[in-house]
């Protein structure tokens, strides 16, 4: 057998070539748009980091498939929220608070109108911060994300952690706090 009339194929060219800028901008322009819809609003300070971070892994991921990126609206999703996941984590591990910033679990719902309920809101305040700061770290973190309105299976994809850990850190930690707050004689 012979190879007469076989062609192959050329051997590839080197590394893929850079995408051109204006692919680059609507690559931006999209996962703005997908980091927008996953972002809370607590973290939108953020938001310009989580978007440069989901940027890098799509264009890391380009590089690493050879130039073959896929764009699809599912995988910016994906990356956009996983990004955003990250950028929660390192925002808990540094429990850090913008400058100027009032941090999430001491926002009031409404404006107080009378002085009597907003001494007695201030005071409630200072009770859930001053026990919640003597839980252990991850139910602090379980708490806390429980109060702001997430749900357990929430919190624990944001943390990291199976639904049945989440479940006990939840429970223990408001078992806690409320043991507290009623030492304090505040009722929760």
């Amino acid at each position: 057998m012979s190879d007469v009339g076989i062609r192959r194929a050329p051997p590839e060219a080197g590394p893929a070539t850079p995408e051109p800028a204006e692919d680059l901008e609507a690559l931006r322009r999209r996962l703005q748009q997908a980091v927008a819809r996953v972002c809370p609003a607590w973290l939108s300070a953020s938001q310009e980091d989580i978007v440069q971070a989901a940027m890098l892994r799509v264009l890391e991921s380009g590089r690493k498939s050879g130039g073959m990126t896929p764009h699809g609206a599912s995988y910016l999703h994906k990356v956009a929220y996983s990004a955003a996941v990250d950028e929660m984590r390192r925002h808990f591990r540094r429990h850090e608070v913008q400058a100027g910033e009032t941090p999430a679990w001491e926002l009031a719902p409404a404006e107080m109108k009378n002085p009597e309920e907003m001494t007695v809101s201030r005071e409630i305040d200072r009770g859930i911060t001053a026990c919640l700061s003597r839980l252990q770290r991850p139910r602090r973190l379980a708490v806390t994300l429980f109060l702001q309105g997430y749900t357990v299976p929430e919190a624990g994809r944001l943390m990291g952690w199976t639904t049945k850990k989440t479940e006990h850190l939840v429970a223990r930690g408001l078992e806690g706090l409320r043991a507290c707050l009623s030492r304090k004689g505040l009722q929760p």
